[in-house]
């Protein structure tokens, strides 16, 4: 049989943007890293997984197919034989055209099988090392990096950056298929000091006030070592990682995806260790973790202790951190108040999971041990009496996974040290090819506690809060998607701005139209309502009121030509709140991208046109970005956005990347007003550089 690793195709990530779209949206963060989501997607566009000998875990990988599809596949093979082909697929329950065509970029079908048994020197002949350097800096002067005098610099020491506005990033990696990997990444952030030589500012009080806190080198430095597969051994994790279990409730330390137009990414597809290479200092753990297995029976422990960044409220005698009032999560060490904050309080975790896994059925008890060295006195009100302020937790979970026919169950149920308890249902149901339903229902109390949480939510943490989830997907025909969801919550007690207890929904409508492989569209109408706070000179207390955003999109992609492709948008907002005035905004944006298969060049090209009345009224839009870094900007005011990204092939094992961006507000004077960012003029203009070899 011939394998069909060299079938050319193009990627088609639209439904991966859009998820990306919606969380950052969710989490109002415009370039947080989300690599770790998709690492293995990155990684399977150049070792496709082989379906003739793959498992439920490496399927599991790819966020375009749910269990149900993955079941119905290995059944397939199993009672079939091998697939002679990857159109094959359009046999099998669940696989339309327009799946296959998604995961036709990380797929093929050979009879030439890899074996997890292997010898060293085999995995250094055969194995691929990376190593990649990034740099990017605002071309602007922010304020932050202004000239001060040392007596206003006395008086506000904050006020200013302690390092260069470059941002640097390096990482080496080795890769053994998915069996064997290892390496280090380093990070310097915005602002942050590389070389002590030279700190923006020399004064003596100012470095009494550093207690020598500033090194040379990177910020953040993160390591790892990791086996996967290999005999019983499931896998094994020695410095950085990331452990994920069930549905997220008890032990989950990667993100994952917020709502959006997957309605199957609702159920989270737990990977227990994995390596961590990401740059957020913060959602991973350091230490030693491991998973053995044996007939179906999986059994992990795991074990970390970092310190982590917190804000000393009181002290020692000899000044000693005795106390934190908060945990810091920014990740940023660039002004004295953050490096004081840096690695204050060693936090400490361990615990396991025992899991039973058989093809359609799973079971699984995690356990948690989450620990301080110092007092945590969080500064306690009304709205959040009932969230973590102790040195010590301890969290259990029970999680279930079955498949019946083309019925998917799943599901947590978990418990906190204080017995707060928190439990999420949900199913997957496929009618037929063309009719799939998804249920989901959660009730978390509101004293429920967890810092490793990252289950469903409306809120950030899964928390005083209830609600039921339904999302449907129609395929009428090859062309044509319809998907819909609706999603009802309610806060049993206060949030913060928000002095009573309140609900809300959240409903997306959207209508997809492929006529032929060159062209792609969608219209969508995602409508929020909450409630908030509102305040007035005449009343003497905040009440709620109504606050309602519909965003309204039509979406195009087609190609004119097949090295050239063309994406546009067209994107409305209202917003909302209480009896104010209506703000509106829009958004238009076009997208060329030229990728000519074989030529080692390509190029990208992005211009927008934006208006909103206010900041409340933003857009966020997914922008191409060089990888490992996901550009999801925030567009308010009225202005016009640009960017272009090269890529360049010099050799098969060496690619560089160039990209310039400018955002030009036409009716602000300012940008970032009030910040260390803040930038005296309408343009903000940024420069990005990568250069990758393999070898």
């Amino acid at each position: 049989m011939k394998s069909q690793d060299t079938i050319p195709v193009r990627v088609d990530d639209s439904d991966i943007q859009q998820q990306l779209e919606t969380t950052a949206e969710e989490n109002n963060a415009e370039e947080t890293d989300y690599s770790d989501l998709l690492d293995a997607l990155n990684y399977y566009k150049e070792h496709r997984i082989n379906l003739n000998n793959t498992t439920k875990e490496e399927l599991q990988n790819l966020v375009y197919l749910n269990d149900i599809q993955i079941n119905n596949l290995l059944k397939h093979i199993e009672k079939n034989g091998k697939l002679i082909t990857i159109y094959e697929l359009q046999t099998i329950n669940g696989f339309d055209l327009q799946t296959i065509n998604k995961i036709l970029p990380y797929i093929r079908v050979t009879d030439n099988f890899t074996s997890s048994h292997f010898s060293v020197k085999q995995m250094f002949v055969d194995g691929q090392n990376t190593v990649l350097f990034r740099y990017s800096r605002v071309l602007e002067q922010q304020a932050g990096f202004a000239p001060i005098d040392s007596a206003a610099l006395f008086k506000s020491p904050n006020s200013r950056y302690i390092g260069s506005p470059d941002k640097i990033y390096a990482r080496y990696k080795f890769n053994y298929g998915t069996n064997v990997s290892w390496g280090i990444t380093g990070e310097k952030d915005q602002g942050e000091l590389f070389l002590k030589s030279n700190q923006n500012f020399n004064y003596e009080w100012y470095n009494q006030s550093l207690k020598g806190n500033q090194k040379s080198g990177f910020d953040f430095y993160s390591a790892h070592f990791y086996l996967h597969n290999i005999k019983f051994i499931k896998s094994l994790a020695i410095g950085d990682y990331q452990v994920t279990f069930g549905q997220g409730l008890t032990a989950w330390t990667s993100y994952s995806f917020a709502k959006g137009v997957n309605i199957f990414s609702v159920k989270k597809s737990a990977l227990g260790i994995r390596p961590y290479t990401s740059v957020d200092e913060n959602k991973f753990m350091r230490g030693v973790a491991t998973t053995i297995g044996f007939k179906g029976v999986e059994a992990t422990a795991f074990y970390s202790m970092k310190h982590v960044d917190a804000n000393v409220s009181d002290t020692t005698a000899d000044g000693e951190a005795a106390a934190v009032s908060s945990l810091e999560t920014t990740g940023y060490h660039s002004t004295p108040s953050e490096i004081a904050d840096k690695h204050t309080i060693l936090q400490t975790i361990y615990g396991g999971n025992l899991s039973y896994k058989r093809k359609k059925f799973s079971v699984g008890l995690t356990a948690v041990n989450y620990e301080l060295d110092k007092e945590y006195n969080r500064a306690l009100s009304y709205y959040n009496q009932f969230e973590f302020s102790s040195k010590q937790n301890f969290n259990v979970g029970l999680d279930y996974n079955f498949i019946i026919r083309n019925f998917n169950f799943f599901g947590e149920e978990a418990i906190s040290q204080n017995g707060g308890k928190a439990f999420l249902n949900g199913a997957l149901i496929n009618l037929d090819s063309k009719v799939s339903l998804t249920f989901l229902h959660r009730y978390y109390e509101r004293n429920f506690q967890n810092s490793l949480s990252a289950a469903f939510a409306e809120s950030s943490n899964a928390n005083n809060e209830k609600g039921l989830y339904i999302g449907t997907q129609i395929k009428p025909s090859n062309t044509v998607t319809l998907t819909a969801y609706y999603d009802r919550f309610e806060f049993q007690w206060l949030k913060y701005q928000v002095n009573a207890p309140s609900y809300g929904n959240d409903f997306i409508g959207q209508l997809n139209y492929t006529p032929s492989k060159k062209t792609d569209m969608y219209i969508r109408i995602h409508q929020r309502n909450k409630q908030q706070n509102i305040s007035t000179t005449y009343e003497a207390i905040d009440y709620l009121v109504p606050l309602k955003q519909t965003n309204y999109r039509l979406d195009m992609v087609s190609s004119i030509i097949p090295s050239i492709k063309l994406k546009s948008r067209l994107e409305l907002i209202d917003y909302k709140l209480g009896s104010n005035a209506t703000e509106k905004g829009y958004l238009v944006m076009q997208n060329i991208i030229y990728n000519n298969i074989g030529n080692p060049f390509s190029a990208t090209l992005g211009y927008a046109l934006f208006q909103t009345d206010t900041y409340n009224a933003r857009i966020y839009a997914y922008e191409n970005d060089i990888p490992g870094v996901y550009s999801i900007p925030a567009y308010y005011y009225r202005g016009s956005r640009f960017y272009i990204m090269l890529d360049y092939n010099i050799t098969r094992k060496i690619e560089v990347w160039v990209r310039y961006s400018q955002t030009y507000y036409d009716n602000q004077t300012t940008i970032s007003a009030g910040g260390l960012n803040e930038i005296d003029g309408k343009t903000k203009s940024e420069i990005k550089a990568q250069i990758r070899f393999k070898f």
